[in-house]
């Protein structure tokens, strides 16, 4: 697709307020001026790809609420990748919703046609999210079968041209009425529409030009990816019919929860249990980070609930510069059971935190004397 960055409603032609109905008629009258197969205009094949990247988002309602409220930005850190994509897979969407007519007739030749994608699914880790990682993905796929190249004919023969329709794929069959003449165009169904005919198929595809193997495709997981985006690998799908273009594959990446960590964007949350001893006098304790252990110094006096903040050390923005913080929420544990002489103690102290001269900005203690009695 186009890596331009104009306003997707612009290129459409259209309001924000724009219906489903109307995005959809634009990108239909727009796409029959600007398709390469159509326009003799020399920059006709990058509006087109233009065109459609706006159509395959805002056709979406998950892509159109999304790229309302954050613009192209938003669709970049939700996983969508516009660059990935190239005009064969443009002429597949195309065709898809508008069929082969749209150009005024039917292609010849349907029976090489576009593969089918594969989904499959990773499991991550926080920290491998926050790194970036590789795995090796299992997947079974069609491919083309290297007995025949991907032809379906038995080696030492060839296909030949259907003769029914002549190799176009489609036969016409001409009615006449009161009306006028009415032409209806079908695929052939001698050749089921392929423009050709296998005499003597293959032995191992039995014709199809496709045989299933198993394969382990290793994918490159980006630093900062979240939980349920999808990553596009293009042409690693089933084999296309009789030598057409191969599908994609679509990785949904999982990323498991971190019992240390909670994520909310890209900002890391933790927790760091003092105990009263050590909120009073201040310490010195290790936390865990996305990058390792870390020693954090807390000062005497800490008070539960406070948030040190880590600057720099959440999680990198997917695709983009930075990288969030790391918040580190302070918890005072307070002992559930006391012996005598510790209960002692501690209303002595108490006693202590009383008097006249103790210093009145020593809420943390103020805020014991509630807990035990």
């Amino acid at each position: 697709m186009a890596t331009t960055q104009r306003d997707y409603y612009e290129i459409l032609g259209l309001p924000r307020t724009a219906s489903e109905a109307e995005i959809k008629k634009a990108f239909r009258r727009l796409a029959r001026e600007l398709h390469p197969d159509v326009s003799t205009a020399p920059d006709a094949q990058e509006r087109f790809k233009e065109v459609a990247e706006a159509y395959e988002v805002l056709s979406k309602s998950e892509t159109r609420e999304l790229y309302d409220r954050y613009g192209h930005a938003g669709l970049r850190s939700g996983g969508f990748t516009p660059s990935q994509f190239d005009l064969g897979n443009l002429a597949d969407i195309f065709s898809a919703f508008f069929g082969d007519d749209l150009f005024g007739g039917p292609s010849r030749g349907r029976g090489r046609t576009r593969g089918a994608d594969v989904a499959a699914e990773v499991q991550i880790g926080l920290v491998e999210a926050a790194s970036g990682t590789t795995r090796d993905v299992p997947v079974q796929v069609s491919v083309s079968c290297d007995r025949c190249g991907g032809s379906g004919a038995e080696p030492g023969t060839s296909p030949i041209t259907c003769p029914t329709c002549e190799g176009s794929g489609y036969v016409q069959q001409v009615s006449r009425s009161a009306f006028g003449q009415f032409v209806r165009t079908q695929a052939c169904g001698r050749c089921g529409g392929a423009g050709r005919i296998v005499e003597d198929p293959c032995r191992r595809c039995s014709g199809s030009g496709r045989v299933v193997e198993e394969r382990s495709l290793q994918v490159e997981i980006p630093p900062g990816i979240h939980d349920g985006q999808r990553i596009r690998l293009t042409g690693e799908g089933h084999a296309g019919s009789l030598g057409g273009r191969a599908g994609d594959l679509f990785v949904l990446v999982r990323v498991a929860p971190d019992s240390r960590f909670v994520r909310e964007g890209d900002d890391i949350f933790s927790t760091v249990d003092l105990t009263i001893t050590q909120a009073a006098l201040g310490t010195e304790v290790t936390i865990p980070t996305l990058q390792g252990d870390e020693s954090l110094r807390f000062d005497p006096g800490t008070q539960p609930g406070e948030i040190r903040v880590l600057r720099g050390r959440g999680m990198p923005v997917l695709q983009g510069f930075g990288r969030g913080d790391h918040r580190v929420l302070v918890n005072v544990a307070v002992p559930r059971r006391l012996s005598d002489e510790q209960r002692t103690l501690l209303e002595e102290f108490d006693r202590r935190a009383t008097d006249e001269n103790y210093r009145e900005d020593e809420g943390f203690f103020e805020k014991l004397k509630s807990v035990f009695r």
